[in-house]
């Protein structure tokens, strides 16, 4: 295929053909397009504008044992332990072993990390045995992020299209690969052939009304996956963030779990540093203990809603060099952290499953893979390792070095022209039934969950999903008789479609979630069954969920 010689601009026209389509512009997408071989075209598709994903947000930092005391090893068994039970050794492995060769890449990509004399500087972090977490401030996220765009807009081979929506993939039933997907762009509805798709859309915290997730996060990736017959694993744990800020009318913004690695104190009302009545490691334990921890005590208390975290403990020097964006987002909310304590409360932040994928990145759906939070490698398990995020997207996404592609198969060249009558839903009831959907998922399916209520979940989330499939919107949107459909201009519908198809995607991730919580009977890691409040050998394996199809699957 021929590739455009210029370098790839902020946002420029859909390409009909291209080598390969990657589906998000956080860490794992933009890594994965510098990875990818250079002679191969690239799409890669922005669902806003760029800096927008989880990523950008991440606090805390990248984890890796590259101190003279600290060990792959020693990092492979701090992983395994947190991911109880359910990590897979392998991935794992890989991931630990190529810790050290992502990071040199991001130095020498130009990513400033902190440093100490001329060492890169380290933090420890919860359920980590060594301090081994690089950071940039309380940015890294960010540092990283921008690194990454800057050299991806430099790639002559690149095609970047920003507020671009991917709707649905296309499995071409000759051949059974994935070779392209229909994507929302500048009011139309456009067919982008490919020979590979990627997956990088991040997680789906925004099915939750309480989340550190930013509003984009709302699970594309994962329900693209499922409708073109994915297998999908472990869609149950999720992981409650402990400590994000608990303020009237402000965004629960995630308080890093470096700020507790660094010596703050988790109190209550009284001032007292309940943690230690859960776990011996008080604050420090691992992320699923603190959630749960904070939640019973706040059981306990009717009458309050938050805890608090105590920054008086650390070094007021220390805080304004570690944490100066921290600092900054309580002051624009009237909190000043070095004379008074800062309110927090557990929120929804990463989720541990996704689509299935191996250590090569490769779906269950040949030519569709998954890299980042998006896909389950295994490297998690049942609960997430503090700062093993941003390492899993550069680690896997940097598999796509070796990708290979297979010919694309024959197409049909005309197709039916498809209409969109007016909706039948306004913004309004969208709005509603999206905010209704967020309430009912924290309500049944957040920190602690019972068969009873998630039944009554599923009922009502299905009830959902049946309004929205009879929508006038629904088959125009997701419903293409062939890839050679043609689609007239929606440029005046352009805010329905994005809030109705966000609104989809929500409700298919809300029951997936929903089922997987119900199917499994044990409490592990980031899902808590009050019926069922242990851990059970019995439930040692996968959730795998495939079409309607839910079983188990023995690690």
């Amino acid at each position: 295929m021929t590739v455009s010689s210029s370098a790839a601009t902020l946002s420029s026209p859909l390409p009909s053909v291209t080598d390969v389509v990657v589906v998000g512009a956080g860490a794992a997408g933009l890594y994965a397009t510098l990875c990818l071989p250079a002679e191969y075209s690239v799409c890669l598709l922005s669902k806003e504008s760029m800096q927008t994903g989880a990523s950008d947000w991440a606090q805390g930092g990248i984890a890796a044992a590259i101190a003279p005391d600290d060990s792959s090893v020693s990092h492979l068994q701090d992983t395994l332990k947190a991911g109880a039970g359910l990590c897979d050794r392998t991935a794992v492995e890989f991931l630990v072993n190529n810790a050290v060769t992502a990071i040199n890449r991001l130095v020498d990509l130009g990513v400033a990390f902190d440093r100490k004399n001329n060492d890169l500087a380290l933090t420890l972090e919860a359920a980590h045995s060594h301090p081994r977490v690089l950071h940039a401030a309380d940015t890294t996220g960010r540092a990283i992020v921008s690194t990454l765009i800057a050299k991806v807009q430099q790639c002559p081979n690149v095609t970047i299209a920003a507020q671009a929506f991917a709707l649905s993939l296309w499995v071409n039933p000759k051949t059974q690969r994935c070779e392209g997907l229909w994507v929302w762009h500048q009011g139309q509805i456009h067919f982008v052939r490919a020979a590979a798709v990627i997956l990088a859309t991040g997680g789906g915290g925004q099915v939750f009304a309480q989340t550190t997730n930013p509003a984009v996060s709302t699970g594309d990736g994962i329900a693209l996956a499922w409708r073109a017959g994915a297998q999908l694993r472990d869609l149950e744990f999720f992981q409650f963030h402990p400590t994000a800020l608990m303020k009237a009318n402000a965004p629960h913004f995630l308080i890093s779990e470096a700020v507790r690695g660094e010596g703050a104190h988790l109190i209550d009302a009284q001032g007292r540093r309940f943690a230690f009545d859960y776990h011996p490691k008080g604050e420090l334990a691992p992320r699923d203990v603190v959630s749960r921890a904070i939640f019973h005590h706040l059981e306990k208390h009717p009458d309050q809603d938050c805890v608090y975290l105590d920054l008086s403990p650390i070094p007021p020097e220390r805080v304004r060099y570690r944490f100066p964006n921290i600092i900054q987002k309580c002051q624009k909310w009237g909190i000043d952290v070095f004379t008074e304590p800062i309110p927090v409360a557990p929120a929804a932040h990463y989720w541990m499953g996704g689509i299935a994928t191996d250590t090569d990145t490769q779906t269950t759906v040949s030519g569709l893979y998954a890299v980042g939070e998006v896909a389950s490698t295994g490297v998690h398990g049942a609960n997430r390792l503090a700062s093993n995020s941003l390492l899993e997207c550069l680690v896997y996404a940097g598999r796509l070095a070796e990708l290979s592609l297979s010919p694309l198969g024959e197409v049909e060249e005309s197709g039916p022209v498809v209409t969109v009558p007016p909706p039948d839903m306004s913004l309004a009831e969208l709005l509603t039934l999206r905010e209704e959907l967020q309430q009912l998922m924290w309500h049944s399916a957040g920190i602690a969950r019972t068969e009873g209520v998630l039944k009554d979940a599923i009922a009502q989330v299905q009830q959902g999903r049946t309004r929205l499939a009879q929508s006038s919107l629904y088959a125009p949107l997701f419903t293409h008789p062939s890839p050679a459909t043609q689609h007239q201009d929606f440029t005046k519908l352009a805010e329905h479609i994005r809030i109705f198809t966000e609104t989809v995607n929500l409700f298919d991730v809300a029951y997936l979630i929903l089922q997987s919580a119900l199917f499994r009977q044990e409490s592990r890691g980031g899902h808590y069954r009050s019926d069922y409040p242990q851990p059970s050998d019995v439930w040692q394996g996968h959730t795998l969920l495939q079409g309607e199809k839910c079983e188990f699957n023995e690690s």
